[in-house]
């Protein structure tokens, strides 16, 4: 599926949108360069998720986990990451196989360790359309 959205608003609300139909177990690959529109994104999707905090892009922390909503969500970013093998530090398996949600930014950076059946989302700017401009391609789930 392809979506255009036209301000950071309808990103927020294809996001939520997706947070709200999500069930435990998947995997999202969230793609795209830097102020694509990945971490609006992603607020959406907690919020359909009913997290309740504030969702930052854990840039430095990688993940972030969050359980108040009505699944666990956890929320890499792996921007920093240099080899897959920092991963398992984090435990990265028990969340990509448990329970909640998953959905990782940058996931083009570890794509040898997202398991079968990730939900794959790139967003691009097409800056010829405006600087609010986004197009969010959905494809998976990848076997």
């Amino acid at each position: 599926m392809i979506y255009e959205t036209c301000s950071a608003e309808e990103t927020f609300a294809l996001g939520k949108k997706m947070g709200e139909t999500a069930s435990a177990g998947q995997v999202y690959a969230l793609i795209g360069n830097l102020g694509a529109g990945k971490t609006v994104f992603t607020q959406g999707f907690a919020e359909g998720l009913h997290v309740e905090g504030p969702v930052v892009s854990p840039t430095f922390t990688i993940l972030q986990v969050y359980v108040d909503g009505r699944l666990p969500f956890y929320h890499f970013d792996v921007y920093r990451i240099e080899e897959p093998e920092e991963m398992d530090e984090i435990g990265y398996e028990e969340c990509f196989y448990g329970d909640g949600v998953c959905l990782v930014e940058w996931a083009d950076q570890i794509a040898d360790l997202m398991p079968p059946g990730t939900i794959r989302i790139e967003i691009d700017r097409e800056r010829e359309k405006g600087d609010s401009f986004r197009k969010i391609t959905v494809k998976g789930p990848e076997k």
